[in-house]
């Protein structure tokens, strides 16, 4: 089930916007020329952006996986930019087909190919609302449809916190979020770090966003780690993202992925 308040005829082609440049990063086609404008900007800074991006996704697949298994049967995955599989209700559904899914995004291109790529899909459904407005997320009724706060949730922001800027309050935001979580829900989080580039080159990626749809913010660690107040970290905590209980060894070229990556419990 998707939700049909969007049309192709509101995206806008002509600046970069971050999902369809991770997609282009993932070697996807659903993105454009202003955003491969972008991403090749970026690639030329620090070429492991490609890396990065499957590691992101792979964080994705554990950190769902993991909660499935943990008994989560509510996600609500925000940001989640352009389908590409395996996708969260993937994961999920692969643990228990009765799981539920509520995917979240403010651009309509996701909700594009979210109608063509979940429709007819059990348990699963998808609106555009934008993070920034968390009160109109938590009220949107799709989101009613599939989740009931009154039980576990696991609430993903993969890969978006770092397009919030403070001046946008994501402090903010994480606490009207998670303030309507019942203990036991699982907050699974990743987010971009300047920890491990030098700082020319921190502000050179940052530039690359600064005309595209949302502006990139890169946080130390002990900032990112603060996002999980009122959460017990899982083992083993916040760390790099290929990091977070990887299915085997990590390569060497993994090891320069610059993101944290975490799972908490909310007490």
């Amino acid at each position: 089930m998707t939700d049909q308040g969007f049309s192709p005829d509101q995206i806008d082609t002509t600046r970069p916007h971050p999902a369809r440049m991770y997609d282009y990063y993932l070697g996807g086609q659903d993105n454009y020329e202003a955003d491969r404008i972008a991403g090749d900007r970026l690639l030329a800074l620090t070429p492991d952006v490609r890396i990065s991006a499957r590691a992101n996704r792979d964080f994705l697949a554990r950190a769902v996986r993991h909660a499935a298994r943990e008994g989560i049967r509510q996600f609500v995955d925000i940001g989640t930019g352009i389908p590409t599989s395996p996708n969260t209700h993937e994961v999920a559904h692969a643990v228990d087909p009765g799981a539920r899914v509520a995917y979240v995004d403010n651009d309509p291109i996701v909700g594009v190919y979210a109608d063509a790529k979940l429709l007819n899909t059990a348990n699963t459904g998808f609106f555009l609302a934008d993070l920034r407005d968390p009160e109109a997320v938590l009220e949107h009724p799709t989101l009613g449809q599939f989740v009931d706060f009154s039980r576990p949730v696991a609430l993903m922001l993969v890969s978006v916190l770092h397009f919030i800027t403070d001046e946008e309050d994501p402090a903010g935001i994480l606490r009207a979020l998670t303030g309507v979580l019942a203990p036991g829900s699982r907050l699974l989080l990743s987010h971009a770090t300047g920890d491990f580039h030098p700082p020319e080159m921190t502000k050179a990626g940052q530039a690359v966003y600064k005309n595209a749809t949302a502006q990139l913010t890169l946080r130390p660690h002990a900032a990112i780690l603060r996002c999980f107040d009122g959460f017990e970290l899982e083992e083993p905590g916040l760390v790099q993202t290929p990091l977070w209980r990887p299915d085997g060894p990590v390569g060497q070229e993994l090891k320069g992925v610059a993101s944290y990556a975490g799972v908490g419990v909310k007490r």
